[in-house]
């Protein structure tokens, strides 16, 4: 099986790791998986070097220049699956596929990962409708999907994974001395884009109602974002500046997590959220809110607490009752590594991925048909 997988964006996110985790781990199993990615971007850099690594991505949404381009590469390597990994990338592969396109066409299968609706002008409406297959990255995006008028056989849940060994093997970073923080303080730590979606103002409101609990406690926030400005501000309004510490993008998460006491994700809205399998594998107990996919991969009670979103008292509660209860924080610590290795490795993703590309294999439709289904 050969497929060639598409993915536009120049950051590096979660959703970047699960391509390359993805594009990896089909060929450790026997599959040709080509990539396209951005020139620019973090995930040409991490990826393999070779003819299998191409570089291009669209400047904008209807780049009519770029899908050209990219079928005439598919016309040169003729894969037998194209993969979309974000939006740009399913607009691209369905340009792409409707200049000159093979017959029967391509089947084209597009990942979804984020749980807001497919809404849009009438070109996104027809990208989406050159699709033949959704992956979701949870039940709750599945949901979403097919509210939005997908028909429910042509939407899989493919749950994200991640190398759970690598997270096991990383080194921990020595956190206090990192940082000048007190000794013996308590960590606790949240690694997200600083982006509205993520709410960490939440988690800046929750940490003002902590100190006064567990005064030694400190907060750490990794990530870069647009938020940045407005965190800082509401950190010095609260008087946090010895208590919050936003580090900006560090390479070196893995050994802050293994660091962290307790694992934070304040989401207002999440898809599923890779940094909590990360903080899992880690053996790290988590609060987290309970929305989108998220309680699909935090068992209540079991591995973490959940929490209502936009609640700081609810969260400032969930922090206290964990820092003060260090049994009950190491006996989710062990479950949650259990958890990860039995529903979320990166083995089985690509399995259960390699599998939607069989089952699609079998099922390219003719190039000049139209697939029910009108997302909007």
């Amino acid at each position: 099986m050969f497929s060639l997988h598409i993915d536009t964006a120049q950051t590096w996110r979660g959703g970047q790791n699960q391509v390359l985790l993805t594009v990896l781990g089909l060929r450790t199993i026997g599959h040709r998986a080509a990539l396209v990615a951005h020139p620019d971007g973090e995930l040409a850099r991490r990826a393999s070097e070779g003819h299998d690594l191409i570089c291009l991505a669209p400047r904008h949404e209807l780049d009519l220049a770029a899908g050209w381009r990219l079928a005439r590469l598919l016309r040169q390597l003729r894969p037998d699956i194209v993969h979309a990994h974000d939006p740009h990338g399913v607009a691209m592969a369905a340009l792409a596929l409707s200049f000159s396109p093979p017959e029967p066409r391509l089947p084209l299968v597009a990942s979804r990962r984020v749980d807001f609706h497919m809404r849009g002008n009438s070109f996104s409406r027809w990208k989406y409708r050159q699709v033949d297959c959704f992956i979701a990255a949870s039940e709750m995006i599945r949901a979403m999907v097919i509210e939005d008028g997908i028909p429910a056989s042509q939407v899989v849940t493919v749950h994200e994974g991640i190398d759970v060994d690598r997270v096991v093997a990383a080194v921990p970073v020595n956190i206090h001395a990192e940082f000048w923080l007190p000794t013996h303080a308590p960590v606790v730590g949240n690694v997200a884009a600083l982006v509205p979606h993520k709410g960490q103002k939440h988690l800046v409101e929750a940490a003002a109602l902590a100190v006064r609990h567990v005064p030694d406690t400190r907060f750490i926030i990794a990530g870069e974002g647009e938020q940045r400005a407005a965190l800082e501000r509401q950190i010095k309004d609260l008087h946090l500046e010895k208590h919050v510490i936003l580090t900006g993008f560090r390479a070196d998460v893995l050994g802050l997590l293994k660091s962290f006491d307790l694992f934070v994700m304040s989401s207002v809205t999440e898809g599923l959220g890779t940094s909590l399998l990360d903080a899992m594998a880690a053996s790290r107990p988590i609060v987290a809110t309970r929305v989108g996919g998220i309680p699909e991969v935090v068992a209540d009670g079991e591995t973490g607490v959940l929490v209502p979103p936009r609640d700081g008292a609810a969260l400032s509660d969930a922090i206290v009752r964990l820092l003060n209860d260090r049994p009950a924080r190491e006996t989710m610590g062990r479950a949650g590594l259990a958890r990860v290795r039995e529903r979320f490795s990166a083995e089985r993703m690509v399995g259960e991925t390699a599998a939607v590309y069989e089952r699609m294999a079998g099922t390219a439709r003719p190039a000049d048909s139209v697939r029910p289904g009108s997302p909007d």
